[in-house]
């Protein structure tokens, strides 16, 4: 008997095999715009390499094949090890060999961070927890390079586009990664609450006694952290091993078993009088430690975004090429509606977190650092809550396929809540928004600054700008109202760069949907008058 060949119909194809960065008119646009034309050549390349199906796969590997503690060897040895799975270590080279970890620093010019963040958001929409060691190490040189010994020491091996993944000290190795470990059991997000203990040693250094809860990447060449020296707490580096050749005591208990970022080990430690050395001014452990928050936040904000751009990239091809009732979905005005929202929410998060890095390449400028430092933590607070949103609602496009582990956006929702939590939450970031205004009065002088070229574009805008003010003249209740401001500042700023900047049927969907309450609870529910195929044609290209 001959049995009837099985014919799979109607499924669309894997999205494979297409440039990340040519299928993106928002961020093509944003990267001429914030200052980093001279590289489009190099993030042409990169969105070729990352769109290819082997590069996809790494992805998929990485994250099925977790990451495993190596704590002793055979005889019993500690060996405080982690194994990786190949793919791992075929993503940190790419990452090396790209810079992402170090080049504004190694090679800075105009542009620099702009460049690295249009070319972080392209790896995110690959893998997103090799982007941890990556972030942490980009955040951690600026601080290094304030200290002599160590700037002499670790940058040169830091700024290497090389990944070597042995555990070995540092004069042995070809590159290098920072890791950092900040939080205890007992205190969380409040690190003045830790116990770790660090000593005063004859040598100048200090010995290292206590836990950390969280230490992220412990596979790292060393770590920045955080324990009660005499003075009061404050950071230290640690590096795995010590000057004389020996490893420095730092041992791992075991690593997290965690909702998603599977790919990435994150552990609990214990220090058994760890070498380690004074970073910055004792007693002002957090200042220091901030600064690399400052540079890991925008990270998680750009990861976040690359992460919303994949799934919505996966929703619309796969309702390009999925029919129903009929009809294609994406010729559907319901499913239309839906993807038009999606691609608007993910253009405003590009175009803010490109313009975000242009005020980190603006080191020296004042307004520019003090948007930075306003703007940082908002759009840490908004892009990250609305990431976990937008990848549910692009994964109910695919179906039942998109709650399948085969596919992509299983794992995008998994990892979607990292970025929201990590580098403080929500709660955490609205409080820094506030301290940010309450620290100088300029601080609100250069916001409007920010939102005054857009002006007159929109008379929707013009109020709702109008009404931003009479909330930050309104001094009261502020810390119950901070949510609420920070999502009004975030929303008024996107839609300030989306008038100047973007078509203007996006910037009009844009105003109509967030600033003038002409939209629902959920995405899908813009207007009758939006332009919702233009939006959808211009979010991918392809």
């Amino acid at each position: 008997m001959h049995w009837p060949t099985h014919e799979v119909l109607n499924q669309s194809p894997a999205l494979a095999d297409y440039n990340l960065y040519q299928s993106d008119a928002a961020l093509q646009e944003g990267v001429q715009r914030e200052g980093a034309a001279w590289a489009v050549g190099e993030l042409n390349a990169t969105g070729a390499e990352l769109g290819r199906a082997d590069s996809l796969e790494l992805g998929r590997l990485a994250n099925q094949h977790a990451p495993q503690l190596r704590a002793f060897d055979a005889k019993g040895h500690r060996r405080d090890q982690i194994e990786f799975h190949p793919a791992w270590h075929t993503l940190m080279q790419g990452i090396a060999a790209r810079g992402f970890h170090s080049a504004p620093w190694a090679q800075p010019r105009q542009g620099a961070h702009v460049a690295r963040a249009a070319g972080y958001l392209l790896q995110a929409q690959v893998e997103a927890g090799t982007l941890c060691p990556t972030t942490m190490t980009y955040g951690a040189i600026p601080a290094l390079a304030k200290h002599a010994q160590l700037a002499r020491d670790w940058l040169p091996t830091l700024y290497r586009r090389e990944y070597d993944a042995r555990d070995l000290p540092l004069p042995q190795k070809r590159g290098g990664l920072i890791g950092m470990g900040m939080t205890e059991k007992q205190g969380g997000s409040d690190v003045r609450a830790n116990t770790t203990l660090a000593l005063p040693q004859a040598d100048g250094s200090h010995a290292l006694t206590g836990h950390k809860w969280f230490f992220s990447a412990p596979q790292c060449d060393a770590h920045l952290v955080l324990a009660q020296a005499p003075e009061g707490l404050s950071c230290f580096f640690v590096p795995r091993w010590r000057p004389d050749g020996s490893k420095n005591p730092v041992l791992i208990q075991r690593l997290k078993d965690k909702l998603g970022n599977k790919s990435n080990a994150s552990s609990e430690v214990e220090f058994h009088a760890a070498y380690g050395l004074l970073l910055g001014e004792a007693g002002r452990g957090v200042p220091t430690i901030l600064e690399m928050g400052t540079y890991t936040r925008l990270d998680c904000v750009l990861g976040t975004t690359g992460m919303m751009r994949q799934a919505v990239s996966q929703a619309i091809h796969h309702s390009r090429h999925r029919s129903a009732f009929g009809q294609l979905l994406a010729q559907q005005p319901l499913m239309q509606n839906v993807l038009a929202d999606l691609a608007l929410e993910t253009e405003a998060a590009i175009t803010l977190s490109l313009r975000m890095a242009r005020a980190f390449d603006a080191q020296d400028d004042e307004p520019e650092t003090l948007l930075r430092r306003l703007l940082t933590p908002a759009a840490k607070y908004w892009v990250c809550k609305r990431g976990p949103e937008l990848a549910a609602e692009a994964m109910e496009v695919m179906g039942g396929n998109g709650y399948v582990e085969e596919g992509v956006h299983a794992r995008i929702y998994r990892e979607m809540p990292v970025n929201s939590i990590w580098e403080g939450s929500g709660n955490i970031m609205c409080l820094d928004v506030l301290r940010a205004i309450g620290k100088s009065p300029r601080t609100v002088e250069v916001l409007q600054a920010e939102l005054a070229p857009a002006l007159g574009r929109h008379p929707g805008y013009d109020r709702y700008v109008a009404r931003l003010q009479a909330q930050f003249a309104d001094t009261a209740a502020l810390e119950t109202r901070a949510r609420r401001l920070t999502q009004q500042l975030v929303l008024a700023v996107q839609a300030s760069l989306l008038l100047q900047h973007a078509p203007d049927f996006v910037a009009e969907a844009f105003v109509a949907s967030r600033l003038e309450g002409d939209w629902g609870e959920s995405f899908g529910t813009l207007g009758a008058s939006v332009a919702k195929e233009a939006l959808i044609a211009r979010a991918l290209a392809i």
